[in-house]
């Protein structure tokens, strides 16, 4: 196994399983060592072992043994398989041009004396070679040429060995989808031809690739069937790899105690069979994920080991990524000095073999080391490399890092007009990728994804100061569209955000002049940029882009933006130009108001609420009221930023309305927005109810499957069965997961009354259990394939349990929902008292019952409704609820 280690920001990335194709062909034991050929051959044999076991460096000089034999002897077949040989070991040993040079050798050999299997074998190994050097596209070719002449011969083995290894190159170039469609053709191979160690290989690669997709638990499984494989097959070393994924798994999931058990167990493992190589990579997976545990000084320790062990036998491309994680540390220690020289001993390897991928990494952790030691003109350059290197390699996620740090440079460096231009140039390059579903590699993940919401921030703090709103509400938009992509991993985008933002033409004129200027020059240069700028109309640069123009009559478009030292707030309505309000409100005040507001709303027993309640109302709603009203607003679309997703903004209330209308929601619809560029607003007739409810039930005093029961959903759902004709209902133990999925196509409204929970981290952690105990977890919402339903309603879930994070596991929801197929989504922001809720969708369902009312009214009007009742008017009854999607 080959891994990939951490780069300018920690990550640990595992490695894809290396198939090369080793050529020997053994004799008969029969023939006596006195034969020169049968000589050759046990050498090459006895190679093979070592290799096996990654004693690399020991097999080299007994693959060149037999080399020479075979040229004496003239044995030009055993010469190529010689040649190949020693092609995989110097691959090994990270030496890849070494290894491309034999390889190429061995493949003129075998076509000239037309030798189609070897052929095949040489341009498998040549695909490897280019694969571990970071060439994806070109390993790509090279595959596909030996997948041509394997499927020629009928050399199953071969084959099923280059459509995994075609799979790794699309896993390692961020298609996963791609990948896993090679791994699934290859797999049944692999199977009918008995080749139980490639089918442990092909599911720690599938494993990859779902952990790619953010479907970490579907990637354990595929890990945890390979550990099993290797286990029966007493592949030690393949049991030690399968390990050493489990522990990236739980690595990405955040359990990094897991992680650390797992890769102690592979460790031991690689120290008992001797598998030097695969020792050092352990180390330096143990090294990363105490970096992320801020252990800084231990992760030292790992790092210095795998670093003596990757120069004990030879391996360079280890030397050298681990050179750099040692300098991740340091920095992070505030050691920069040191830092600077690791990462330039790193550099300077990458150099020595070719990796062009280490070169741009170390070159990038250059510039950003120099920044921090306020070397500013030595960090531009380094950039500037790390940039023109990314392009050169068509690495489009270094391309975007480089361009980020440049923006971030400039921005440092008081020139706002080159910082927006980079800034925009690294979104825009971010959007194409994720138009192409082309993902991150995993190489980068961690440190490109962890770098770019900063980015969309900055760059929306940069535009607001020039008064450029347009730009920035898109900025903000796509900022939404990002903290999915982080967090579900599955955005695929649209043709709007494929567009990205727009550079004015006077940007795009600059570029060419900015790519070789020297830093000495920027100053100069912005101000001639800022200058060609200022004489742009303003209603040119806030000009309305053709999508927006979609927004429906009397709808606005509500976006606050949360800084470090403000709050943004921007409006958009119809035919009017977009506006910007600046609130004074420190981050960690508005945290605090925030966390205040949401404790109230859960105490029923008082009004402290009401505080918060006019305060937020203040700072959110009273500086755009005007604009409010001059719009005829009935409906705001609302994009709430970070822990704002928390709190309902229906329940913002006025202390001395003109109107008598306290709270907003009495004066508005409210519907929460994943992102505008995501939504389809599209007009759609309205179809007669046709209702699957389920609920599950249980005593109030009892749990049930580690839930509390919610014995009043059983009436939620009986309530629903007798207004709606065209209704089914499923309680308890009827309600199933397979139940309920077989019939979601023939209903267009879902009612899940159970409990749901929504939280943060990843994923797999926030989930909606079903009455029987089964769960789905929110990442496997969108494989649900539902166009006809209009809305799904979760009445019992629940948010932010614990301390809260960003909120993003809330838009999740609505994304997943929304890819499914489903126009719009009502849940709860807490758990509601069953009595509430049940009052709540009884009046919800008979306002839909009229026929004609958008969601969103309905919603309003049922909330409005306990608030002028005696006994649930208090905000926790009602507020929770909200709209999210195409509610209009």
């Amino acid at each position: 196994m080959r891994k990939g280690f951490g780069i300018a920001v920690l990550l640990m990335v595992t490695g894809l399983p290396m198939q090369m194709l080793n050529c020997v062909e053994v004799q008969a034991q029969a023939e006596t060592e006195t034969n020169p050929k049968a000589e050759a051959d046990r050498l090459l044999e006895q190679g093979n072992q070592l290799n096996r076991v990654s004693k690399f460096r020991e097999a080299l000089p007994i693959f060149e043994r037999s080399l020479q034999i075979y040229r004496e002897i003239k044995n030009r077949k055993g010469e190529s398989n010689a040649l190949n040989n020693i092609g995989n070991a110097y691959s090994s040993l990270g030496k890849y041009q070494k290894s491309i040079e034999y390889h190429q050798q061995s493949l003129a050999i075998a076509q000239e004396i037309g030798d189609r299997n070897n052929q095949g074998n040489s341009l498998a190994n040549l695909g490897v070679a280019y694969y571990l050097l970071g060439q994806y596209t070109k390993a790509i070719e090279y595959h596909e040429q030996a997948l041509a002449i394997k499927k020629q011969t009928g050399d199953r083995y071969g084959e099923g060995r280059s459509l995994g290894n075609l799979g790794n190159a699309y896993n390692l170039l961020g298609q996963y989808p791609k990948a896993i469609d090679y791994y699934q053709k290859c797999l049944p191979i692999l199977k009918q031809i008995g080749d139980r160690d490639g089918e442990s290989d092909l599911y720690i690669a599938l494993g990859i690739a779902y952990d790619g997709l953010g479907k970490y638990q579907t990637a354990i499984e595929q890990y945890q069937k390979a550990l099993v494989i290797k286990k029966q097959i007493n592949d030690r070393n393949g049991e030690a790899d399968a390990l050493n994924t489990l522990g990236g798994a739980y690595d990405s999931l955040g359990q990094y105690q897991k992680a650390i058990d797992y890769y102690q167990q592979s460790l031991t493992i690689k120290k008992q069979v001797g598998a030097r190589s695969g020792e050092a990579d352990t180390l330096n997976n143990l090294g990363i994920v105490h970096n992320s545990l801020r252990q800084y000084p231990k992760a030292i320790g790992y790092f210095q080991q795998a670093l003596v062990i990757a120069r004990e036998v030879g391996n360079r491309y280890t030397e050298g990524r681990t050179l750099n994680n040692l300098g991740i540390s340091y920095r992070a220690l505030g050691d920069s000095q040191r830092a600077v020289a690791y990462y330039q001993q790193s550099l300077e390897i990458a150099k020595q073999i070719g990796d062009r991928d280490g070169i741009r990494t170390a070159l990038s952790s250059l510039g950003t080391a120099y920044n921090a030691l306020g070397q500013v003109d030595q960090a531009f350059d380094y950039h500037q490399q790390a940039l023109a290197t990314a392009i050169q390699m068509g690495n489009r996620a270094g391309e975007g890092s480089a361009l980020s740090q440049l923006g971030y440079l400039f921005s440092q460096q008081g020139q706002p007009e080159l910082a927006i231009l980079f800034y925009k140039r690294s979104i825009n390059v971010r959007e194409a990728i994720r138009k192409d579903i082309r993902g991150l590699s995993k190489e980068d993940q961690k440190s490109y994804l962890s770098t770019i919401e900063s980015s969309y921030r900055r760059l929306a703090d940069l535009l607001l100061k020039q008064g450029r709103v347009m730009e920035a509400l898109q900025v903000i938009d796509l900022l939404k569209v990002q903290e999915l992509e982080d967090y579900l991993k599955n955005i695929k985008g649209t043709d709007r955000t494929l567009r990205g933002i727009q550079l004015l033409d006077v940007e795009q004129a600059f570029i060419r002049d900015v790519s070789t200027v020297k830093f000495a020059q920027i100053a100069e240069l912005n101000r001639q940029l800022a200058s060609q700028i200022q004489q742009i109309p303003q209603a040119e640069i806030n000009k309305v882009p053709d999508y927006l123009k979609q927004i429906p009559q009397r709808t606005v478009l509500f976006y606050p933006l949360i800084l470090d030292d403000r709050l943004e707030l921007i409006l958009f309505s119809q035919n009017q130009p977009p506006i910007s309000r600046t609130v004074n409100i420190k981050q960690d005040d508005l945290k605090t108001l925030i966390e205040n507001f949401k404790s109230s709303l859960l105490d029923t027993g008082s009004e402290d609420f009401k505080e918060p309640a006019i305060q937020l109302y203040q700072l959110l709603i009273k500086p755009i009221e005007t604009e409010l009203k001059q719009a005829n607003t009935e409906t705001i679309l609302y994009a709430p930023d970070g822990l704002l997703r928390y709190i309902p903004l229906s329940a913002l209330y006025e202390a001395k309305p003109s109107d008598g209308k306290h709270w907003l929601i009495e004066k508005y619809r409210i519907s929460n927005l994943i992102a505008y560029s995501l939504s389809d607003f599209t007009s759609k007739a309205k179809m007669q109810p046709s209702i699957l409810a389920g609920a599950f039930g249980g005593k109030g005093n009892e749990k049930k499957f580690g839930q509390a029961g919610l014995p009043a959903t059983i009436q939620e759902v009986q309530a629903i069965a007798n207004s709606f004709q065209n209704s089914i209902t499923l309680k308890e133990e009827q309600f199933s997961r397979k139940e309920f999925e077989s019939r979601l196509k023939n209903h267009n409204i879902l009612h899940l009354a159970t409990h749901a929970e929504f939280n943060t981290g990843t994923p797999d952690t926030s989930f909606i259990i079903f009455g029987n105990g089964d769960k789905i977890r929110l990442n496997e919402i969108s494989d649900w394939d539902i166009p006809n339903v209009d809305l799904i309603i979760l009445s019992a879930c629940q948010t932010g349990i614990g301390a809260l994070g960003e909120g993003v596991e809330i838009l999740g929801f609505g994304y997943q929902v929304q890819k499914a197929g489903a126009k719009s989504a009502i849940a709860s922001l807490w758990k509601v008292d069953d009595t509430g809720t049940q009052l709540l969708m009884d009046a919800f369902y008979k306002e839909l019952q009229k026929g004609n009312i958008p969601i969103a009214e309905a919603l309003r009007r049922s909330q409005i409704s306990l608030i002028k009742s005696s006994n649930y008017n208090h905000p926790y009854f009602w507020s929770a609820f909200f709209a999210i999607g195409n509610g209009l």
